[in-house]
């Protein structure tokens, strides 16, 4: 999984996350504010892990309400 990822930097941001899972902005801040990606707002921008993600694509639990 980690060189699936390899080009991205250890933390990321939100746009960054919209590419490594395909999605749009709007799912992506849904899954950064459910909590069911562990992120840190520092100012007005979500940072993320890229082990967060990874995290994410490997659970089970990936529901977010729409």
């Amino acid at each position: 999984m980690e060189q699936l990822f390899r080009e991205y930097p250890d933390v990321i941001s939100v746009e960054q996350l919209q590419e490594m899972l395909n999605i749009g902005r709007v799912l992506a801040y849904k899954i950064v504010k459910s909590g069911a990606i562990k992120s840190r707002k520092i100012g007005r921008d979500y940072k993320i892990t890229k082990t967060a993600v990874i995290n994410y694509i490997q659970s089970d639990n990936k529901e977010v309400r729409l």
